[in-house]
């Protein structure tokens, strides 16, 4: 399965079918799972047969395709429903500021503005204005720009936005103020995966911003990296854009 050995092969395994399962909403056959996953039918049955016992899988016909189950569904639902994502994404921004010696932080869009849920100070930190709680402008921030990006994924979406939240205040004179230009600009974070404040919220202070999904099609937060413009450099951030956006798929 061109993976690494998992240090318990049959939960690997039942994982494994989970996950193929959930690729197909029609459902897949034993057959199909079979050739997809490499293993054999026997095997394969008695694996399916725990998951349905547990309501992880489901069979609604005998010896028809099978789907994920009723209390998978409800699992992750739970999970979602009671999420502290602080209490989930803080181990991730303390790694990251010891890893670029730089302070990060965390935040959500709430309408125009984003909203910090959590920072992590480096050891050579910088004067922000950025606080837990406080607020920014959403469309000349880092994580404002990676949440926008997704959450508004087309040129018409923007423009509907602008015309709702705007007109784009100015920060900066790096700040994007034209309703077309944000709109291509989102585009290019799409592109790379994550966004670029090239101090257009703080003179001097630039920013690289990669968006949590949470297994969602609209991320429910960002993250980001922030530092003086003289020690983020255009290069040094495309570095830290490409290990930040790494970094978040592999933690969450």
């Amino acid at each position: 399965m061109g993976e690494a050995q998992s240090p318990v092969g049959s939960v690997d395994r039942a994982l494994l079918i989970l996950q193929e399962i959930g690729r197909h909403s029609r459902g897949a056959t034993l057959d199909e799972l079979s050739t997809r996953l490499g293993l054999p039918k026997s095997s394969l049955h008695r694996l399916l047969s725990a998951l349905k016992h547990r309501g992880f899988a489901a069979q609604p016909e005998p010896g028809g395709p099978y789907y994920l189950g009723t209390e998978m569904l409800a699992t992750a639902f739970r999970f979602y429903e009671t999420m502290d994502l602080r209490t989930l994404v803080h181990p991730l921004l303390t790694r990251l500021s010891e890893e670029f010696a730089e302070t990060v932080h965390m935040a959500m869009l709430d309408g125009a503005e984003v909203v910090y849920l959590d920072k992590v100070e480096a050891v050579r930190s910088i004067t922000m204005t950025s606080v837990i709680g406080g607020r920014d402008f959403a469309h000349c921030t880092g994580v404002g720009k990676v949440l926008l990006a997704w959450t508004y994924p087309t040129d018409e979406a923007i423009k509907v936005w602008v015309e709702r939240y705007g007109p784009l205040a100015s920060r900066t004179r790096n700040t994007i103020t034209s309703p077309a230009r944000l709109a291509k600009h989102l585009a290019q974070v799409r592109e790379s995966g994550y966004s670029l404040d090239l101090e257009e919220n703080e003179a001097g202070v630039r920013c690289v911003s990669a968006p949590v999904f949470m297994g969602k099609s609209v991320p429910v937060a960002a993250v980001s990296v922030t530092a003086l413009k003289d020690r983020m450099s255009p290069a040094r951030m495309e570095e830290y854009g490409d290990a930040l956006r790494r970094a978040v798929a592999e933690h969450l």
